[in-house]
């Protein structure tokens, strides 16, 4: 990290809001970060992004986007900032429009032979060959929305019906019992392994974002050689999508040591007591250092074009 260009006095605009299902917690993702740049001697303007029509002032030198799901993680804003010739942290267009795609993830994981769980895609009215117990999917949602175990056939018919309001394709995977981990990526390393254990159930949104509904722990307690492995597969996982950046790579832990990478988030939560935060602690990176890490590998990157 020496060497890196200092923050002070940059002008920056902190996306957050957006149109999509995760507003609110966007919103305090934008707040903190907001914050964590300014004790950084950043000059900081919050933008509240309803739409695309959002208005930047002239000389806005980076913008910080902290909007989560739809628009601001699926590649939309990210067009709209090129298209306008402003630099922005995280992902580019292709990288985040892959990434936001469970189907699309889950095939280059495959391709590079990464380890995943089993799946197909269904269209409505297509026959699901999975038997319960299995995971129903919509595949452009974030935070866990749309997302459903399923136990029964009922279960199985309820969960397709909520996930086709999403749009015409489902994905559908085999049930896997695992460990909840989550790998930090940033700046091509792999940060220390979060393990996340919800009071009941699994890790969906309302976990995520209820003070007290899980329990976590970092670095997880598991040994130094399945560690590295761990960290090793999340990182290639992050690089088979052409993410360069930051993410965040959820997967699961099986008893025997099988892993089955899930999914990757390109702005996953950034508030003091998010997980990317936590496993950045860790290494001695504090949330202000981290939030201008992200900054200024954002900005060389888009110097590099």
């Amino acid at each position: 990290m020496s060497g890196e260009p200092s923050i002070g006095g940059l002008k920056i605009a902190v996306l957050m809001g957006g149109p999509g299902t995760e507003r609110e917690v966007s919103l305090r993702s934008g707040v903190a970060v907001a914050g964590a740049l300014r004790a950084c001697g950043a000059d900081v303007l919050e933008v509240d992004v309803k739409g695309p029509d959002f208005r930047l002032p002239d000389d806005t030198e980076l913008a910080c986007n902290m909007i989560h799901g739809t628009f601001g993680e699926d590649g939309q804003i990210q067009q709209i900032l090129e298209d306008r010739g402003i630099a922005y942290t995280g992902e580019g267009v292709e990288g985040s429009r892959i990434a936001f795609d469970k189907i699309l993830s889950k095939e280059r994981f495959a391709a590079v032979g990464l380890p995943t769980a089993k799946w197909e895609v269904l269209r409505v009215n297509d026959p699901c060959s999975f038997p319960p117990p299995c995971v129903v999917k919509a595949p452009l949602q974030g935070s866990s929305v749309g997302v459903h175990i399923v136990r029964d056939q009922a279960g199985l018919t309820s969960a397709l019906t909520d996930c086709f309001q999403f749009g015409d394709q489902v994905l559908v995977e085999e049930f896997f019992v695992g460990r909840e981990l989550t790998v930090g990526i940033l700046g091509g390393e792999a940060l220390p392994i979060v393990e996340i254990v919800p009071h009941e159930g699994f890790y969906d949104y309302e976990h995520k974002y209820t003070k007290g509904a899980s329990d976590y722990f970092v670095p997880a307690a598991i040994g130094a050689e399945l560690t590295g492995t761990i960290q090793e597969a999340s990182l290639a996982a992050h690089r088979a999508l052409g993410l360069e950046i930051y993410s965040r790579v959820d997967l699961l832990l099986a008893p025997d040591g099988r892993l089955n990478i899930m999914e990757i988030n390109t702005i996953p939560g950034m508030t003091e007591t998010s997980l990317l935060p936590k496993a950045a602690a860790v290494v001695g990176m504090d949330f202000p250092a981290l939030c201008a890490r992200i900054a200024t590998i954002s900005l060389q990157r888009s110097k590099n074009k």
